[in-house]
C-alpha cells in the first residue's frame, strides 16, 4: 500500500467559509476516483503550535492507483478551484505501508 501525505499552510485572507468549500470538494473525490481506498483530512486541531493548517491522508492499493488520483481531472479541478486561491504553502509525501 501506498500512503500519500499532504500538509496545507494557508494564506492570511484564508474565511472559515474557504476552508469549508476545500473539505467540500475533497468530500466528493473518494465517489469520482475509485483507487482512493481511505481518505481523510481535516484542520488541525490546534492542540500544538506551529503546526500545518489542514492535512490529507489518503491510500492506495499501489503506486498506479496514487498516479491514476495524482492525475485524475476530478483532483486537478479541487486543487486550482478551492486549495490553490488560498494556499501559501504545501508538503506532501507518499510512504508504503
Amino acid at each position: 500500500m501506498i500512503r500519500h501525505v499532504v500538509m496545507l499552510r494557508w494564506s492570511e485572507a484564508v474565511t472559515a467559509e474557504d476552508v469549508e468549500a476545500v473539505s467540500t470538494a475533497l468530500s466528493g473525490l473518494p465517489a469520482q476516483i475509485g483507487t482512493l481506498k481511505n481518505y481523510s483530512f481535516g484542520s488541525d486541531a490546534g492542540i500544538s503550535t506551529d503546526n500545518w493548517d489542514f492535512a490529507i491522508v489518503a491510500d492506495f492499493d499501489d503506486e498506479a492507483g496514487y498516479a491514476h488520483y495524482r492525475d485524475h481531472e476530478a483532483h486537478h479541478r479541487a486543487i486550482a478551484d478551492h486549495i490553490k486561491p488560498i494556499l501559501a504553502d504545501r508538503s506532501a509525501v507518499q510512504f508504503r505501508l
